[in-house]
């Protein structure tokens, strides 16, 4: 009884063994495995052509998975779902992770497609005749940044009191040229060029809509909470694909590549 009582610890210990041997292995394939997120247009883009490739030079396996709204890819990050993904500013992440309770940091920022000053009326910010009208974002947060623009070109002023960031048209205290804002949808503000004098339309929406940004009569000077960044889960910050993916934004490669296929992307100040 007692040899068969130890020839039964033998196998399962030998087994034990085995399985424990088989995890570490399987689990030292996945950190070689990756998932990345992004909504489909100039981000998805970015991951195919500027940071995909740099991450399979090093041995990793990639798969690239394209969401059609901006909810569901931090859900599927915090739920463990993708690695990381790319398509959102730093300010819509901390929101995110305010309201949802997240635990989502950001990992680097990237270079991102400005806001433009639209028109098919005139040709540079001069031309701008008296009580042009002018169709912006109807969100706060962007509506903001067109105001920003337009205060950058000389166009209007605010009151020197308020927060920039969270500057609205009450904010405005010098309108030299009567400019009517007319707050639409993001999504039809590329449409609207056709049918108004001027249109302020965020980076992702010009590029989705087929307009090429530096048709624009100006860009925004985009502060860095505005530009997207690579988002990853906070426990995996340090893990080694983390350290990866900052490495290949950092390298002159992925300037290049940024250079010669995002003409008008803005770079965040840790690239000038």
């Amino acid at each position: 009884m007692k040899k068969l009582l130890l020839t039964c610890m033998m196998i399962v210990l030998v087994a034990a063994l085995a399985a424990c041997g088989g995890k570490d292995k399987k689990d030292s394939a996945d950190e070689k495995s990756l998932i990345l997120g992004a909504t489909a247009g100039p981000y998805s883009e970015m991951l195919k052509k500027a940071i995909i490739p740099g991450l399979e030079e090093k041995g990793y396996k990639v798969e690239l998975k394209e969401f059609s709204d901006y909810i569901q890819p931090n859900q599927a990050l915090n739920n463990g779902e993708i690695d990381a993904n790319l398509f959102q500013n730093t300010t819509y992440l901390d929101n995110v992770v305010k309201e949802n309770n997240f635990e989502l940091s950001r990992l680097i920022i990237v270079p991102t497609a400005p806001m433009g000053i639209f028109s098919n009326t005139f040709k540079s910010i001069d031309e701008i005749k008296d009580g042009s009208q002018i169709t912006l974002p109807n969100d706060p947060v962007n509506a903001a940044r067109a105001l920003i623009v337009l205060q950058d070109e000389g166009l209007i002023e605010f009151d020197p009191n308020i927060e920039l960031l969270k500057a609205s048209e009450k904010d405005i205290t010098v309108n030299e040229k009567n400019l009517k804002f007319v707050p639409i949808e993001s999504g039809q503000l590329p449409r609207s060029v056709e049918s108004t004098d001027l249109a302020a339309v965020p980076g992702n929406f010009a590029l989705s809509a087929g307009m090429d940004l530096l048709d624009a009569l100006a860009l925004e000077n985009m502060p860095d909470q505005y530009r997207n960044v690579v988002a990853v889960k906070t426990e995996n910050l340090e893990k080694q694909f983390a350290k990866d993916i900052i490495e290949i934004v950092e390298s002159e490669q992925f300037e290049k590549v940024i250079d010669e296929e995002f003409k008008g992307f803005g770079k965040p100040e840790w690239m000038q």
